[in-house]
């Protein structure tokens, strides 16, 4: 689990191994040790991945879904969609572009549109 996260986490961010590497203070090869999970991260380098990719490390270890420190099951959140949404947008841990987020809510708008008229033909 740590592996794949670390891999989403620092390809999000556009980050080298080197960059990312030298950021931590950690030699490239110990870093991309992590990733390929021939290196377990200690405790101390997990609580650091968190902060540098701006994360929990509970999504880092994988026990929860969400990449946000601030998503929880108690308080969800709920966004409003526009055609230039000004918020980050991401599928598997990769942002969406402004042209993917465009299509998206394109996609959800006709779906509903076909729904809506599904459900005229089932009345009449």
């Amino acid at each position: 689990m740590i592996v794949n996260r670390l891999t989403t986490l620092r390809k999000v961010k556009r980050w080298s191994l080197q960059y990312t590497a030298d950021r931590l203070g950690i030699a490239k090869s110990t870093y991309a040790g992590y990733e390929s999970g021939h290196r377990r991260p200690s405790l101390e380098t997990i609580n650091l991945l968190a902060g540098l990719y701006d994360t929990s490390t509970d999504y880092i270890l994988g026990r929860v879904d969400y990449p946000s420190k601030d998503i929880t099951t108690e308080s969800p959140l709920i966004l409003e969609l526009t055609d230039s949404p000004n918020m980050e947008l991401t599928v598997d841990g990769i942002s969406l572009s402004e042209e993917e987020t465009i299509q998206f809510i394109a996609f959800i708008r006709a779906k509903r549109e076909v729904e809506i008229n599904r459900d005229k033909q089932n009345i009449t």
